[in-house]
């Protein structure tokens, strides 16, 4: 029992709840024996499951759990009425007045777990003044508190004018969750009465200026870890609203991406000559020998450019960007037979649902506010996420088409709502063609969330991720080639001649969570590309240290052996395992933290449209350019700083924040004409604080923030901001070949994590085998 607690305290109620042990001196919940190391306040918070203070009781009575959490609410409403009205005649509470005031208002109960008998504390939490003069002042300023009516009403109206001017100005109302947006107001409100804003005038310099300086005392960080680890320098071409071609150029490196330039490549954009001289100079830039890698993705020019990049740059490796081959893959997969039928007949449905509002609302109904569409960073992927989360709510839409409200109602009439209800209800194919569609291209979504991540560097996985994924995926098939058969040719045309590199090997190689494993492959083609890399990125004496070296790495000798080394292959990162156990071997440590520092793909390239139109569509003269160079400087480090920030909180990579749903999936644009009959406002559910909250946000600010933004990319890749609905961790799980029954949570497939090396997604379907002819 804590010492704050006092004699009449034991009178509380709470008390009969407690297990009390001879000799401790903490109380322990009679229900579940927790102890609680505060006083019985705090117990009766653990038994009401406020999650104040202690995690709820799980195994309380609910009559318990009823009265601590009425007595809690009670005990709060006191202390609420007994400060306001000590705040509001001026008062604060000090001993002079709190023996009078509780004999007004009522003392605060005896279950506060304070102590009534220490004499050190008021009620309040505040020191209670001991000095001759005490009783005639007091610590409290002479004002409202929020709490009170006036200050309530003052906070309204300041609440209305910060709405107003977002209304005025049409920004979205998640601008609010910007994490720059509560420090601006505290800044603000800290200053107090008379601040003056910062005029245009001063936005346009000094504070522009300000932030540019920070952003270079930010950028020798990333120096620092360029030449330390290595980097990657990641070019991605995008197309602006008037059809013109600009180039970003991103640096990659375990401390995060930093964006350099951005150029209007629009009249060399086909040229592969004068791609590889923009491509060489931003590697003179950075310094040759800090640039291990350039990733772009895989057309023609790029190909030609990297090449001849890799001729003159005898250091360094050119790779295609991993994620735009395995959207390419996907992309495949999709056109045969039976997935393009699967994918067309599910885009209709998609499309009947959320094209007309009233349906929408009635599959909301039925599958509890969960949505069908699943955004993802790529086209494809998007498709394929949206068959998942469609498989999932299979019995909610059954059940809507089935239902009495629906066959009531004026769509079920109609050639479209007939033809929709007909595919889900009574087509012998669909629901199986979805769950076979699903079993045979997740595994490559799951491979695609890893090299598209930037919470670890993919290099590592990536060789062992692919040969996984088409295990998994024969796996699903049970093992039928005639199944799975059309699959693996597929994945094999793209990655064997374009996405396969001795880089990939290397870090396969390198890996110890993968070299020490039982189903290692120490094939020729691993050696090969491993000594390949060697040979590139060493001189002749490191390189000879190098081999040398590596026979300790491969037969475990020295610390590579040591118990802790081995336990923590799967604990640590590969290249904080190098850093910690390959200090004996120097040379051969520096070229594997060169090598799984890597990323795989070029996903920093990511940008804010609005930035980039701001420039290039107005009429300028040089030195306003420049300015806004530096604003899409500022701005774009900044959003990518954040975006770092919150991947490392475990956001899911593949679903980001606010990311527009693909125009394929759902039907036009909502009629941005209001209606004549404003009844409508009248409708009490429109400004309820619950109705809006079990409503998704996607629907509600999608348009609002893509109205500024542009969606045409290079190889079709999504990069603006949406809410995501749905969508998992984003992390690893351990080799799972257990199948999923087909009414299982296919939700729940390849989006957790075990801390270990990421695997792949199984599905077991018992619907009759496909025929071949749909697989050809």
């Amino acid at each position: 029992m804590s010492s704050s607690d006092s004699k009449n305290s034991r009178k509380d109620f709470v008390w009969k709840y407690v297990m009390e042990i001879s000799g401790e001196q903490y109380i322990r919940c009679k229900f579940c024996n927790q102890r609680c190391t505060g006083g019985v306040n705090r117990l009766k918070h653990h038994l009401a499951g406020t999650h104040h203070g202690m995690k709820p009781c799980n195994k309380v009575s609910e009559d318990a759990r009823l009265e601590c959490k009425e007595a809690l609410a009670n005990f709060k409403d006191q202390k609420t009425k007994r400060n306001e009205l000590l705040q509001e005649i001026g008062m604060g509470p000090t001993s002079m007045h709190e023996s009078a005031l509780s004999k007004t208002i009522g003392t605060l109960g005896s279950g506060s777990g304070s102590g009534s008998g220490s004499g050190s504390v008021s009620g309040s939490g505040e020191p209670i003044p001991r000095g001759p003069m005490d009783k005639f002042t007091t610590s409290q300023p002479r004002q409202s508190t929020l709490n009170s009516k006036w200050k309530q009403e003052e906070r309204k109206e300041v609440c209305r004018k910060i709405g107003r001017f977002m209304y005025s100005k049409g920004l979205p109302f998640n601008t609010v969750n910007d994490p720059y947006w509560l420090p601006m107001i505290d800044a603000v409100a800290n200053f107090g009465p008379g601040f003056k804003p910062p005029s245009m005038h001063e936005l346009r310099t000094w504070i522009l200026k300000e932030e540019v300086n920070d952003l270079s005392i930010t950028m020798e960080d990333h120096k620092k870890a360029w030449k330390q680890y290595g980097c990657s320098i990641m070019s991605d071409g995008w197309t602006d609203g008037k059809s013109r071609c600009l180039i970003n150029f991103l640096v990659n490196s375990p401390a995060g991406t930093w964006f350099l330039k951005s150029i209007d490549a629009s009249d060399t954009i086909k040229n592969g000559e004068l791609m590889f001289k923009y491509l060489d100079e931003v590697v003179e830039e950075i310094g040759e020998e800090n640039v291990v890698q350039v990733i772009t993705d895989n057309a023609s020019n790029y190909v030609n450019a990297g090449m001849r990049l890799m001729e003159k740059r005898s250091r360094l490796w050119w790779t295609p960007c991993a994620a735009h081959c395995i959207d390419l893959m996907l992309e495949d997969i999709g056109k045969l037979n039976v997935h393009a039928t699967t994918l067309s007949r599910a885009r209709q449905v998609v499309k009947f649902i959320y094209g007309h509002t009233w349906v929408l609302s009635l599959m909301r109904t039925f599958t509890k506010n969960h949505e069908l569409i699943r955004p993802a960073i790529t086209r494809f992927a998007t498709a394929f996420l949206t068959l998942q989360s469609l498989y999932k709510q299979k019995q909610a839409l059954i059940a809507m088409f089935s239902s009495e409200k629906w066959c009531s109602s004026t769509w079920a009439k109609k050639v479209e709502g007939v033809k929709t209800r007909s595919t889900v209800l009574f087509d012998p194919n669909f629901w199986p063609h979805v769950a076979f569609c699903i079993k045979t291209t997740v595994p490559l979504v799951s491979v695609l969330r890893e090299v598209d991540s930037e919470e670890r560097p993919a290099m590592g996985y990536i060789y062992e991720l692919m040969d996984s994924a088409k295990e998994k995926i024969a796996f699903n098939c049970r093992g039928m080639e005639r199944k799975y058969g059309p699959i693996w040719r597929k994945i094999d045309a793209r990655w064997t001649p374009q996405l396969h590199r001795p880089l990939h090997a290397a870090g396969y190689y390198l890996n110890p969570q993968l070299r020490y494993g039982d189903k290692f492959s120490n094939v020729d083609e691993v050696r090969k590309g491993l000594f390949e890399c060697m040979d590139r990125m060493l001189d002749y004496q490191e390189r000879l240290k190098a081999d040398i070296q590596l026979d300790s790495y491969d037969q475990a000798m020295g610390e590579f052996g040591s118990r802790i080394a081995i336990d923590s292959r799967t604990l640590r990162s590969p290249t904080s395992w190098w850093m910690r156990f390959g200090g004996s071997t120097p040379e051969l440590q520096k070229f594997a933290i060169r090598v799984l520092s890597l990323t795989c793909s070029a996903s920093g390239c990511e940008r804010n449209w609005s930035t980039f139109e701001s420039i290039h569509t107005k009429k300028r003269n040089r030195l306003e350019h420049q300015r806004l160079n530096a604003l899409v400087y500022v701005r774009y480090n900044t959003r990518l700083r954040e975006r770092s920030l919150q991947r490392k909180q475990n956001v899911d990579p593949i679903l980001v924040e606010e990311i527009d749903s693909d125009d394929e999936w759902i039907a036009e644009k909502e009629d941005p004409l209001l209606p004549l009959d404003l009844c409508w406002l009248q409708d009490n559910e429109l400004f309820n604080v619950d109705a809006i909250r079990a409503v998704s946000s996607n629907s509600q600010e999608t348009q609002a923030s893509s109205d500024h933004m542009v969606s045409s990319h290079s190889y079709k890749r999504k990069h603006n901001e949406v809410p995501s609905t749905s969508g998992g961790k984003g992390k690893e799980k351990e080799l799972n070949l257990t199948p999923i029954d087909e009414d299982e949570d296919l939700d729940e497939m390849g989006i957790h994590d075990s801390g270990h090396f990421p695997t792949i997604d199984t599905l077991d379907e018992d619907d009759d085998d496909l025929g071949e002819e749909d697989l050809s």
